[in-house]
């Protein structure tokens, strides 16, 4: 009997080690789907890319902090870089105008995804809004409420 338990906590051992990539997958196919996202919007505000295709290049795209703005300023021009070593390997590079472009585009799409949550609109027909009580001027808390 105790050889029996031992295979079975053996297989259990097993089946556990090889499902631990599996859940794992997910995640990063998640985070990695975002990261293009983003960078489909860069694209769009006027960032170039300028893939790191150079041993230099890898190198200084190792340097920077990776998914996250960095902003440098030369003789008054500013420029915005934004570092991807993982999806692409490149740096997206945009002027002024390109970043707040970018800006502009993701605060407008924030306000439509709230407005979109904000403006749920619940249908279920076996709903029983009447089982709430009144829906109406005297409905809530209070003197003439619940």
């Amino acid at each position: 009997m105790k050889l029996s338990s031992l295979s079975t906590r053996g297989l259990l051992a097993v089946i556990v080690a090889a499902m631990m990539p599996l859940a794992a997958a997910p995640v990063s196919a998640k985070s990695t789907s975002a990261v293009e996202k983003k960078e489909d919007n860069l694209a769009a505000a006027g960032f170039i890319v300028r893939p790191a295709n150079t041993p230099d290049r890898i190198d200084m795209l190792k340097r920077l902090p990776a998914n996250k703005f960095v902003q440098r300023t030369k003789d008054d021009v500013v420029t915005y870089v934004y570092a991807d070593p993982k999806v692409c390997g490149c740096l997206y590079v945009g002027t002024q105008e390109a970043f707040g472009q970018y800006q502009k585009t993701m605060q407008a799409k924030k306000l439509l995804d709230q407005e979109a949550f904000n403006t749920l609109d619940y249908r279920d027909d076996a709903w029983n809004w009447g089982a709430w009580g009144a829906w109406g001027p005297r409905w809530g808390f209070g003197y003439l409420g619940w």
